[in-house]
């Protein structure tokens, strides 16, 4: 066999002695060296001319030419070959084409290399195309490719897993679509007969596309594991930068694979492969600006428009390789890339980000904790290991790890008594929270809408044809239940059924996580598992012993569940790394503002700490404030939430409704807490016996007693004493809203004061059990025992509690006072209003007018602040007084079309509507209960309002203030061309 190795080289002085050594040393040598160097800046072409006639290649086996330094690759290649005569081969029936072998200068072949491709090509006469197995260079041992093919959406295909090592898995000879040119060997014919690499793909992307457009011309490209280049991907990289490439190798990359597949593709799937390629891309665009790979996104940009906007050129390619065309498209569909893959990937890169992101809020305690591990030496590495075993009552993390590893699934659970434990407890939640599955409704809880769009209307209008109309805002948790009724195809009670469900487990996740960051960094030991599980099943279990859960306040319900998660997006603010600590700064905002939107209070708490904080700061390390770096992030967490909550916050201030902020989610309820509701976190008479809060709050100040966990705990107890006089200042404030006057709601507060409870009472025993062994006398270990199984009481009485009582106030069905003809009518239009009155002339009477579907989740708070219409409050007084056709004519205008007196009717009242002109006696399904018909035309226009385009602007600033944000909060994930270590 005559061999010619073909070498290209530009700059590459770094590794062109050890190619040269490679070439030179191989077991079979080349016939001949043809090197063409495209003007390199270093001494590349001395090199190659001085290691090759070193080695014994004289002026017939070497040829060394230079060509300007814009020559392409393939270029290159067709120059080399026209340096190199042809060699033809002998009369013989035995003799053997002439072989082309294509090295580049950072391709380094292993000895046997050339020897391994010519054994394959003997063994398998109809191999036209033959690769090695390509390692990384310089670690040696990292495969990068063993064959090649593309997938449906332009991606380079390996089959291999990231960072894989090379262990001989891969090695049986097998055909691929493709193998890279750094050190394909390809018969000449075959090479020159396809018109060798394609000069639209400079660069990247040839060898697909020569393998490609060879498999559609019937010849077979084989990959040959035992040979092996180990290869730098100097250019992939951008180690080095070549006229060609510049700073934009991605975008010569993606351009490469999407004209590839553009041109190869067969006729019957070409139309639908330009569209999805294209709308791929501009997927792929937004997906590299969430990473914030700005760069990256603009060059998938740029690939895309520079393909898809000349469609004539990738038309005429198409012609060109019809021309050669010999077999049929099906013939290569076995060697591309399975149709899911692109799936799998899409579910990878997910995986990847979800992982970052649950995780790089706690490498700042990791860091610090093995930073300490490592100051404090083997006592400190040999106290963590003890205090693992004897603490959680079962080997260490390290030796867990270990059996993990060596046992299935199945025992790994049943063996691991914390997971058993959180289990077991997640699946009681949901047994004990059962009467939340389904459409609930009672307390705090009204009637959810019959479909996602209702929230979504209610979210964008400025205008709401709610009582007699109104302008004061939705709510502003409106915006994230329509986003997750949406998702979950409009089944809003889903919605609210799922946020009640949930919130426990949740809430007990969240505290997991956090109490395990806080565990590391007060103490690089960790707390006992055991321990963080105790406090993360009490917390979560606030919003239910609270009364919360059981009253349907599902504004306090939500923020008991994010207030863990938030805290714990905050800690990032603590990072080394500055660009992770402005990350923990939008997450953070982000969290704030989703609980804000349930319990604005939660803002504003936010708003005190942080000033607090840095208040403390400025005295304790002033010269911490002086870096933009270490105050900016928890200023623009606080400061980001109004501009996220702007539809909602603004109009609340600018109609008057400012009252709001000191509310929360759903129903006005009678706040009833007291001090001692305070101090045992109890919200209402639906709450846990007040015992339980009792024994968490002595726990709490016994974590006072041990020195070394003693500043944590008062920072603590600092927080709960804020948040007790914040609490203590705003029971004493009368909110005078327009139907009623009534107090802030103080939910936010008790689970703050028990939440910092919990983790003092953590902090505190963790501090406590480390110091107790056995030497310390009988009556302090007996002491330990007895407030280990007072502690337990907290969580499982309340669990207990939760599962056996029956008392709360939410209901399946919404009492109904309204006819069903009545509910179906007023489902026609906002004109169709029914006038609701209750009570009676000697108690007083009241009144409500229901639209559309009734007052459903989001529209509470709406007609609680929204002024009352005194026009309105006149009319009605005269109709149960002394009624008049005048009176009826003015509901009409009003868009009412009948009244209801509720049961019991009031006689005197119904006697006078019947004898009133305009109201006819309508049916009602209670008897007790009447009814009269509006004879009067009614009025479509009469709740019309006006419209306000700055509110509708803040909608748009919202929308994008979000994307911001969840951008900015995102880990980052972006793809590595530096040098890798050799490890």
């Amino acid at each position: 066999m005559t061999v010619t190795a073909l070498l290209v080289s530009h700059d590459g002085a770094r590794w062109l002695p050890a190619v040269l050594a490679g070439l030179t040393g191989q077991t079979l040598p080349v016939d001949r060296v043809v090197a063409v160097d495209t003007t390199s800046r270093d001494d590349s072409v001395e090199l190659v001319r001085a290691a090759l006639a070193g080695a014994g290649f004289g002026d017939s086996r070497l040829v060394v030419d230079v060509v300007p330094g814009s020559t392409s690759y393939p270029a290159a290649v067709r120059h080399g070959l026209g340096l190199a005569p042809v060699v033809e081969p002998g009369a013989g029936p035995g003799e053997d084409p002439e072989w082309i072998w294509l090295l580049h200068d950072d391709s380094n072949p292993d000895p046997d290399a050339l020897l391994e491709l010519l054994a394959a090509a003997e063994g398998d006469p109809d191999a036209a195309i033959l690769g090695p197995k390509l390692r990384e260079w310089p670690s040696l041992r990292r495969l990068l490719e063993v064959g090649l093919t593309i997938s449906g959406t332009g991606r380079r295909e390996t089959g291999l897993e990231r960072g894989e090592y090379d262990q001989g898995q891969h090695d049986a000879v097998r055909e691929v679509l493709a193998v890279n040119t750094a050190g394909m060997l390809v018969k000449r014919e075959v090479l020159e007969s396809l018109g060798g690499l394609d000069d639209e793909l400079p660069i990247f992307g040839n060898d697909i596309d020569f393998g490609w457009r060879a498999a559609l011309a019937g010849h077979r490209t084989m990959v040959v594991p035992k040979s092996v280049v180990f290869h730098a991907e100097a250019a992939h990289r951008g180690i080095r930068r070549t006229p060609l490439t510049g700073r934009h190798t991605h975008y010569q990359e993606r351009r490469a694979a999407l004209f590839t597949s553009l041109a190869n593709v067969s006729s019957r799937g070409f139309a639908w492969q330009y569209v999805r390629l294209f709308l791929g891309s501009l997927l792929r665009v937004l997906g590299f600006l969430a990473v914030r790979s700005v760069g990256e996104a603009l060059d998938e940009l740029a690939a895309v428009l520079s393909v898809h906007g000349r469609p004539g050129q990738v038309l005429a390619a198409r012609r060109e390789r019809a021309r050669r065309r010999e077999g049929e498209p099906s013939d290569v569909r076995r060697l591309l890339a399975p149709r899911w893959l692109p799936y799998r990937h899409g579910l990878d890169f997910v995986t990847d980000l979800a992982s970052a992101a649950t995780s790089q809020a706690a490498d700042v305690a990791e860091r610090r904790r093995i930073a300490k591990v490592a100051e404090g030496g083997p006592a400190v590495r040999e106290q963590r290991r003890a205090t693992a075993s004897s603490s959680s009552g079962s080997s260490g993390e390290d030796d867990e790890d270990a059996y993990l590893t060596d046992t299935g699934l199945v025992a790994r659970f049943f063996t691991n008594p914390v997971a058993v434990a959180l289990v077991l407890f997640g699946v009681l939640a949901l047994v004990a929270g059962r009467e939340a599955v389904g459409s609930i409704t009672g307390g705090a809880l009204s009637p959810v809408p019959s479909a996602a769009g209702d929230w979504w209307r209610l979210h964008t209008s400025t205008w709401h044809p709610l009582g007699t109309g109104t302008d004061v805002p939705a709510p502003a948790y409106v915006l994230p239940f329509a986003i997750a009724a949406t998702v979950l195809l409009g089944h809003t009670g889903a919605v609210v059924s799922g946020l009640m469900l949930l919130a426990v487990p949740v809430a007990a996740w969240g505290a997991w996580r956090l109490l395990k960051v806080v565990g590391h960094l007060v103490d690089p030991l960790g707390l006992p598992r055991w321990l963080v599980v105790w406090g993360a099943l009490t917390y979560a279990l606030v919003p239910v012993t609270s009364g919360a859960w059981a009253e349907g306040r599902f504004g306090t319900v939500a923020v008991a569940s994010l207030l863990p998660w938030a805290a714990h997006a905050a800690l990032g603010f603590v990072d080394p790394d500055r660009d992770r600590r402005w990350r923990a700064a939008w997450r953070t905002a982000l969290l704030v503002a989703l609980g804000a939107a349930f319990v604005p209070g939660f803002w504003l708490f936010a708003l005190l700490a942080t000033a607090v904080v840095l208040g403390g700061a400025a005295v304790i390390a002033p010269r911490l404030l002086r870096e933009r770096d270490s105050w900016g992030p928890p200023v623009v967490a606080v400061a980001a939430t109004p501009v996220l909550l702007a539809p909602w916050l603004l109009p609340l201030i600018t109609t008057g409704s400012a009252s709001g902020l000191l509310l929360e989610a759903g129903r006005l309820t009678v706040d009833r807490v007291t001090f001692d509701g305070l101090v045992t976190g109890r919200l209402n008479d639906l709450g846990a016996p007040w015992w339980l809060g009792v024994v968490l709050g002595l726990l709490a100040v016994a974590a006072l007693v041990p020195r070394r966990t003693r500043i944590p705990v008062v920072i603590c107890w600092l927080v709960a004493l804020a948040a007790a006089v914040v609490s203590g200042v705003l029971s004493q404030v009368t909110l005078d809203l327009p139907a009623v006057a009534t107090r802030p709601s103080l939910g936010l507060f008790v689970v703050i004061l028990q939440g910092t409870a919990v983790v003092a009472v953590v902090l505190g025993a963790d501090a406590y059990l480390r110091r107790l062994d056995e030497h310390h006398p009988a009556w302090q270990r007996g002491l330990a025992a007895t407030l280990a199984v007072v502690a337990a009481v907290v969580p499982l009485g309340g669990l207990g509690w939760w599962l056996t009582t029956p008392d709360n106030a939410l209901a399946r069905d919404a009492e109904q006072t309204v006819p069903v003809y009545m509910q179906q009518s007023s489902l026609l239009g906002p004109e169709h209003g029914v006038l609701v009155l209750d009570g009676s002339v000697d108690d007083g009477i009241t009144y409500r007018i229901r639209r559309d579907d009734g007052t459903t989740v989001g529209e509470d708070e709406i007609l609680t602040l929204a002024d009352e219409d005194p026009q309105l409050e006149a009319e009605v007084r005269t109709l149960v007084s002394a009624p008049t056709p005048g009176v009826v004519a003015a509901l009409g205008s009003r868009g009412i079309e009948y009244v209801v007196l509720s049961s019991p009717a009031d006689g005197r009242i119904s006697s006078l509507l019947d004898a009133t002109a305009g109201l006819e006696q309508a049916s009602a399904e209670d008897r007790s209960t009447r009814a009269w018909h509006v004879d009067r035309p009614l009025d479509a226009s009469a709740l019309d309002g006006p419209t306000s385009w700055w509110r509708s602007a803040l909608l748009v600033v919202q929308g994008l203030a979000i994307l911001l944000a969840l951008v900015l909060a995102a880990p980052t994930v972006r793809a590595r061309r530096e040098d890798r270590v050799d490890d």
